[in-house]
């Protein structure tokens, strides 16, 4: 197996010390040592060749980038860019895995290296240490962590063993019986309607030497919480725009995932504000809700789908007048970045024995396109893109609602002067972003261009978050394309202007 590579940058007289250290510990602990190699430029011979040119080489060949910040910035290019700020901008351009661990520090922190840890910390969780075990400690972790989630180290997935006391007993056979009518309906599972529960469980791998596993007891057990106490989805609906006590109403929810998903989309669907449109088109007249019911569908599936099961937190479903928030234990596991949710990208289900019957039943489709097509499913909706986040050991989704002018009821002045500022910023937010998508497509009507030659057409000072989330959100709509589509993150690639991108063009003008 070729090794995983790690890069380490920061300034180097900042973290002599720590960077020496952390060489010796990957290099000489027996597990790390078997999967990883550390890059160090102090371990680099003497060549004919510019440092930074040399860095910039490294980031792009390494699989993790590992960013020790301090409170220096360190030597500033004729840009005003320090080599540290470089290595995480093409490591965050080219989607690496990135890992930051921040040191604290009584002294004054440099302005721009400030502003670059906050810039890290919207996109990633950083680790601060003050001292070098807690260093190497953190950096063990992590990358064990990463291990786990490329599946090269392997203790038994959670849902594919039992509970412990769990017995067939606890697996409902009305829940089996409804499953393999629903699968066989939606993909024509092969098993028949008669099949017994030991012979499905079987079939699907969910018996764990002879009793049934995890994902058995979730998704056909009488009752789940019994094992599973925080298996259970709590929904909320606020008339604040944060949450604030008392909760006008607030569900609890326990069963079947089947159950959670239905119930917690039910509890979301009767609070949002809809429309009834005409009968022009048909006998029935159009009912519309200010977020697509396809959406919350696959917000909430997914989290109840791919949660840390050995959590101790529940899923949590928040509604707020200005969006849908959903907090789900866990986190998302590398190749997967928080970036590339929004591009099209492979299946990777953290719970596989459950995502099978989810799929089967049309729960999920199992194709990785569930967080492109929420993309797509807002944009037609009008509705600012969904966001993505990792928040104190939750992945977070949060979708904006639709704000028409008296829709949104019972909510204080202060509340509903937030709202309508917000509603002002996010139209004003949508704007640019339109208008940097035209800008964007203009400029390549002529020639491909690469980033940094978009970047010179479009006379900015450097590539901005908001114009690689502008290129990749007409990437995924199939306005442009890669010219180099078999290396994505080669830095050789360019964009072009598809055909589609041409007429979508022409009439925008």
């Amino acid at each position: 197996m070729r090794p995983i590579r790690i890069f380490i940058s920061s300034m180097q007289k900042e973290f002599a010390e720590e960077r020496a250290t952390l060489r010796d510990y990957l290099r000489g602990d027996p597990l790390l040592q078997r999967f990883y190699d550390v890059f160090l430029f102090e371990d680099v011979p003497a060549q004919d060749r510019r440092a930074d040119e040399l860095y910039l080489d490294e980031v792009e060949r390494c699989d993790i980038y590992l960013g020790l910040f301090g409170s220096k910035y360190g030597h500033e290019d004729a840009e005003g860019v320090s080599p540290t700020q470089r290595e995480f901008d093409l490591a965050s351009e080219l989607s690496k895995t990135r890992f930051i661990f921040v040191k604290s520090s009584k002294g004054k922190c440099h302005p721009k290296m400030a502003a670059l840890i906050a810039k890290a910390g919207n996109h990633i969780i950083r680790r601060r240490f003050a001292s070098l075990p807690e260093l190497t400690a953190a950096v063990y972790a992590s990358l064990v962590r990463y291990l786990e989630g490329a599946g090269l180290l392997r203790t038994g997935p959670f849902d594919a063993t039992a509970p412990r006391n769990a017995t067939l007993e606890d697996i409902s056979p009305d829940k089996v019986q409804w499953f393999l009518s629903r699968a066989r309906n939606a993909r024509d599972y092969a098993l028949a309607e008669t099949t017994t529960v030991t012979d499905l469980l079987t079939h699907l791998d969910l018996l764990d030497k002879g009793k049934p596993n995890h994902a058995a007891i979730l998704l056909f057990g009488f009752k789940p919480q019994r094992f599973l106490i925080s298996s259970e989805v709590k929904c909320m609906h606020f008339h604040t725009l944060e949450k604030h006590k008392p909760i006008p109403s607030y569900q609890i929810y326990k069963g079947t995932i089947f159950d959670l998903v239905d119930k917690a989309v039910d509890f979301v669907m009767s609070k949002l504000n809809r429309s009834v449109g005409t009968r022009t088109l048909g006998p029935q007249a159009p009912v519309e809700y200010d977020i697509p019911q396809e959406v919350v569908a696959e917000g909430i599936v997914n989290a109840v789908a791919h949660r840390d099961y050995t959590s101790n937190a529940s899923v949590e479903v928040q509604l707020f007048p200005d969006r849908l928030e959903i907090w789900n234990p866990g986190t998302i596991h590398p190749p997967l970045t928080l970036e590339k949710l929004l591009l099209p990208h492979a299946s990777q289900p953290n719970n596989p024995l459950i995502a099978e019957p989810l799929f089967l039943t049309k729960y999920i489709e199992k194709a990785g396109s569930g967080t492109v097509d929420m993309l797509k499913r807002c944009r037609k909706a009008g509705l600012k893109p969904p966001e993505f986040r990792v928040d104190s050991g939750f992945f977070v989704l949060t979708v904006w609602r639709k704000v028409v002018s008296g829709a949104v009821v019972q909510v204080d002045h202060g509340a509903r002067s937030e709202a309508q500022s917000r509603a002002r910023s996010e139209a004003q937010s949508r704007a640019r972003s339109e208008a940097q998508s035209n800008q964007v497509m203009r400029a390549l009507r002529q020639a491909p261009l690469s980033m940094n030659e978009l970047v010179n057409t479009l006379g900015l000072k450097s590539k901005t978050g908001a114009l690689k989330r502008t290129v990749g959100e007409l990437l995924a709509q199939k306005l442009l394309i890669y010219t180099i589509p078999d290396k994505p993150n080669s830095r050789l690639q360019k964009y072009r202007l598809t055909e589609k991108g041409k007429r979508f063009l022409k009439e925008k003008e």
